[in-house]
Protein backbone atom coordinates (compact mmCIF):
# COMPACT_ATOMS: atom_id res chain seq x y z
CA UNK A 1 0.00 0.00 0.00
CA UNK A 2 1.50 3.23 -1.21
CA UNK A 3 2.57 6.07 1.57
CA UNK A 4 1.89 9.87 1.97
CA UNK A 5 3.96 12.28 3.13
CA UNK A 6 2.02 15.94 4.24
CA UNK A 7 4.36 18.89 4.39
CA UNK A 8 3.81 22.06 5.84
CA UNK A 9 0.77 20.83 7.95
CA UNK A 10 -0.72 23.46 10.56
CA UNK A 11 0.41 23.08 14.06
CA UNK A 12 -3.99 23.52 14.89
CA UNK A 13 -5.08 20.75 11.99
CA UNK A 14 -2.47 18.39 13.88
CA UNK A 15 -3.67 19.01 17.32
CA UNK A 16 -7.37 18.45 16.30
CA UNK A 17 -5.97 15.28 14.77
CA UNK A 18 -4.41 14.21 17.72
CA UNK A 19 -7.76 15.14 19.83
CA UNK A 20 -9.69 13.75 17.64
CA UNK A 21 -7.84 10.46 17.68
CA UNK A 22 -7.73 10.18 21.36
CA UNK A 23 -11.32 11.15 21.70
CA UNK A 24 -12.37 8.32 19.35
CA UNK A 25 -9.70 5.66 21.01
CA UNK A 26 -7.58 5.31 18.28
CA UNK A 27 -4.04 5.75 16.65
CA UNK A 28 -3.57 9.30 14.57
CA UNK A 29 -2.60 7.21 11.56
CA UNK A 30 -6.22 5.75 12.30
CA UNK A 31 -7.59 8.94 12.76
CA UNK A 32 -5.69 10.47 9.70
CA UNK A 33 -7.06 7.22 7.57
CA UNK A 34 -10.64 7.89 8.65
CA UNK A 35 -10.85 11.65 7.97
CA UNK A 36 -9.46 10.80 4.41
CA UNK A 37 -11.94 8.17 3.83
CA UNK A 38 -14.63 10.21 5.46
CA UNK A 39 -13.42 13.11 2.98
CA UNK A 40 -13.82 10.84 -0.10
CA UNK A 41 -17.32 9.80 0.93
CA UNK A 42 -18.71 13.36 1.42
CA UNK A 43 -16.80 14.15 -2.47
CA UNK A 44 -18.75 11.15 -3.73
CA UNK A 45 -21.93 12.10 -1.75
CA UNK A 46 -21.92 15.61 -2.87
CA UNK A 47 -21.17 14.71 -6.70
CA UNK A 48 -24.24 12.75 -6.58
CA UNK A 49 -26.50 15.46 -4.99
CA UNK A 50 -25.66 17.47 -7.86
CA UNK A 51 -25.63 15.35 -10.54
CA UNK A 52 -29.35 14.18 -9.48
CA UNK A 53 -29.90 17.84 -9.18
CA UNK A 54 -29.04 18.98 -13.00
CA UNK A 55 -30.01 15.72 -14.16
CA UNK A 56 -33.85 16.68 -12.86
CA UNK A 57 -32.88 20.38 -14.18
CA UNK A 58 -32.03 19.22 -17.62
CA UNK A 59 -34.45 16.69 -17.82
CA UNK A 60 -37.07 19.29 -17.89
CA UNK A 61 -36.02 20.75 -21.31
CA UNK A 62 -36.46 19.91 -24.63
CA UNK A 63 -33.14 19.38 -26.26
CA UNK A 64 -32.18 20.15 -29.96
CA UNK A 65 -29.65 17.10 -32.04
CA UNK A 66 -26.36 19.26 -32.34
CA UNK A 67 -25.40 17.31 -34.65
CA UNK A 68 -28.58 18.02 -36.83
CA UNK A 69 -27.91 21.86 -36.15
CA UNK A 70 -23.71 21.53 -37.32
CA UNK A 71 -25.10 19.72 -40.49
CA UNK A 72 -27.63 21.92 -41.23
CA UNK A 73 -24.98 25.34 -40.45
CA UNK A 74 -21.82 23.45 -42.68
CA UNK A 75 -24.92 23.04 -45.71
CA UNK A 76 -25.58 26.58 -45.61
CA UNK A 77 -21.98 27.98 -46.09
Amino acid sequence: MPNVLVRDLDDDVLEQLKAAAKANGRSLQAEIHDALRRANTRHLAETRRLSSKWLKRLGQSEHSDSAALIRKDRDTR
